[in-house]
């Protein structure tokens, strides 16, 4: 068996360093928003090139308290893409506002600037490119538009830790940006996490304020605020994790060459990495129009794979209120049917990313 991700291996491999900061947490006795969580929070900050990071509860919790930072609330329209993980739409849904979808450039499979200022209205506050499987969005022609028109750019960095746009890091761009910090994730903790982070010492003070009650002093609520504070433990975790993240990150983009390399030529569709760009890979995403009979023959040999993402936003159940209809954005849909992420992680050895891509040549050849 080859998985699409093995948490297990990466234990394994820093195993001794892991157990002895969560040792420390535990019998030091503080378990929230203590020193491990300030740490952290100054070295990621460092790591993505801005000045305050503050660490949350979830990566959907960071794009939903990065939108109340920045004031976006019932009312306003917030455009983002149909092509993304649904947490992107909850927590524009969350935080009151409306989303409104614009469809994908079909290279990066994120949100294309050309359709961006169509869908500009007078209740637009703000955009969030999503920079998806690791690929930056294309934040030049973005930030300018959003210049323009007096926008919030708040910048979904879910999958893209350590990626550059232009040789600046994504999270350093926007107003404000959120990440994620699922296990899956290429920085990723033991559990659930997420950190809103930015260059403006008001908008950073707001989510502070908002991931604990709005308390400025302990029990006293400045504002209305909520729940949303990343744990000492998964701090800690995440510290002895991002001390690897450039080593990690490299090693997948290795694999990626490995992959591009041997499917050269086989029909089959690999991730193109623009030339503005530094992919991280957290994804490694193929495309074939027989995509389904290709997942299914990669099962039988025992190799995982998995859809990011099946179903668009506006063609789900749950997101038929916003009023579209299959058709309407044919670059996403077309990602939707043909896309599929292969095993990609920076334990997967060289001689099991040559299995996968071999097997899926085997799928593609006549007969």
């Amino acid at each position: 068996m080859i998985p699409l991700v093995d948490l297990k291996k990466q234990y394994a491999t820093i195993k001794d360093e892991i157990d002895a900061v969560v040792t420390h947490v535990l019998e030091g006795g503080w378990y929230i928003l203590g020193e491990q969580v300030t740490a952290f929070e100054q070295e990621f900050a460092a790591y993505c090139d801005v000045a305050h990071a503050v660490g949350v509860g979830s990566g959907t919790d960071a794009l939903h308290l990065a939108l109340a930072a920045c004031g976006v609330g019932p009312g306003d329209e917030v455009i983002t893409v149909p092509h993304t993980a649904i947490a992107t739409v909850a927590a524009i849904e969350l935080a009151g506002a409306s989303p409104v979808l614009v469809d994908i450039d079909p290279m990066r499979y994120t949100l294309d600037p050309d359709r961006l200022e169509a869908a500009i209205t007078p209740c637009t506050r703000a955009v969030i490119p999503v920079h998806l499987y690791g690929c930056p969005a294309d934040l030049g022609p973005i930030m300018e538009i959003a210049r323009r028109h007096g926008l919030f750019v708040i910048e979904d960095c879910a999958q893209a830790h350590g990626a550059l746009y232009r040789g600046r890091r994504v999270g350093s761009w926007g107003h404000i940006a959120a990440f994620s910090f699922y296990p899956t994730k290429n920085l990723g903790a033991c559990g659930d996490g997420g950190a809103v982070v930015t260059n403006n010492p008001e908008l950073a003070e707001q989510a502070r304020l908002l991931r604990q009650y709005g308390w400025q002093e302990r029990y006293i609520s400045s504002l209305k605020g909520l729940n949303s504070r990343l744990d000492e433990l998964q701090a800690a975790i995440l510290r002895v994790k991002l001390r690897r993240l450039g080593e990690w990150n490299e090693r997948r983009r290795l694999l990626a060459r490995l992959y591009d390399e041997r499917l050269a030529g086989s029909g089959i569709i690999t991730p193109r990495e623009p030339e503005d760009a530094t992919h991280v890979y957290h994804l490694y995403v193929v495309r074939h129009p027989r995509r389904d009979e290709l997942q299914a023959f990669l099962r039988e040999q025992g190799i995982g794979s998995l859809i990011h993402y099946p179903v668009p936003v506006h063609l789900q159940p749950a997101y038929r209120d916003l009023g579209h209809q299959a058709g309407d954005f044919p670059a996403a849909e077309a990602a939707a049917r043909e896309v599929l992420s292969l095993p990609l992680y920076p334990e997967l050895c060289e001689e099991e990313a040559a299995m996968v891509a071999d097997t899926v040549i085997a799928f593609t050849r006549p007969g």
